[in-house]
């Protein structure tokens, strides 16, 4: 089958990979254009288009994809089907049905968590599984017809690194059967819907008026690719890569009281400085 592949992040370029190996390998991958990233700020290339070119597979990078020539540059790839993941950008008419319905990689079980953080979203709710859904793509949030969908367990140490890991496998491994298989779509129920709000700075700060348990779950869920941070006296904003429910009784100046319990910093991250473990930031700062 002939297809042309939307998508930007690394989950998407993950995809992007598994989908190059097989029959249904794509002739085009559409990304984004070239943003500035880093603290440089220079020009860099979206995870898909970087993993596009080493596979040899035709990037387009327009600044609008929903403009006339943009869909004429996809219609030329002459696509049996059109696919998307992690894009970043609402698909609209004519785009969202000239092909016929997109197929939509969502990491999580829908209708739970909509939305643009559905990974983080769910480490941080203390799910005990998420998972991955393909969906045909229509004008609202997440909300199509459910072509395929299978559960993934979350452990109780799973970082969002750990976790996409293993839900860019499976998303490769569903969004190959829907495309092998061609099953028929089921309507969402409209029970059990949650939205997965972007992640913006407000979630990544650790607020003590919280309880130690949720800290603890907001830290692996923004790590490594966000990171997590907590103001500390003077007004010092430290990194936090990992942590814990500290142990009754604990005490020591990386050792944070919150609303219920403590957490425990074990690994931070000074500004402008690099991921270390606890005792190494003690000794720096003494």
């Amino acid at each position: 089958m002939r297809t042309v592949y939307l998508g930007t992040s690394p989950f998407a370029a993950a995809v992007l990979r598994r989908l190059a190996g097989s029959d249904h390998r794509p002739v085009l991958a559409v990304t984004r254009p070239d943003a500035p990233k880093g603290r440089g700020r220079r020009l860099a290339a979206p995870a898909v288009a970087e993993a596009a070119r080493e596979l040899g597979i035709d990037v387009f990078q327009p600044e609008k994809v929903n403009d006339a020539e943009s869909v004429e540059r996809i219609a030329a790839a002459e696509p049996d089907a059109v696919l998307l993941c992690a894009f970043g950008a609402l698909i609209r008419e004519p785009l969202l049905s000239r092909f016929g319905p997109i197929r939509n990689v969502h990491p999580s079980l829908l209708p739970r968590w909509r939305g643009a953080a559905p990974v983080e979203r769910a480490i941080m709710a203390g799910d005990a599984e998420t998972g991955v859904s393909i969906i045909a793509l229509g004008e609202g949030l997440d909300d199509g017809p459910v072509y395929l969908a299978e559960a993934e367990p979350t452990g109780p140490g799973d970082t969002y690194g750990t976790l996409a890991e293993r839900l860019e496998v499976l998303s490769g491994d569903l969004l190959l059967r829907a495309l092998d298989e061609q099953p028929e779509p089921v309507p969402q129920p409209e029970d059990g819907v949650t939205y997965a709000e972007k992640i913006v700075a407000a979630d990544r700060t650790l607020d003590p008026a919280r309880p130690a348990a949720e800290l603890e779950r907001t830290v692996r869920a923004l790590t490594p690719h966000i990171g997590a941070r907590i103001e500390l006296p003077g007004g010092e904003l430290l990194g936090v890569r990992r942590a814990r429910v500290a142990p009754e009784g604990a005490s020591g100046p990386l050792v944070i009281p919150t609303a219920d319990g403590a957490l425990e910093l074990l690994e931070v991250q000074p500004p402008g400085g690099r991921p270390m473990d606890a005792a190494a930031y003690l000794r720096g700062r003494s």
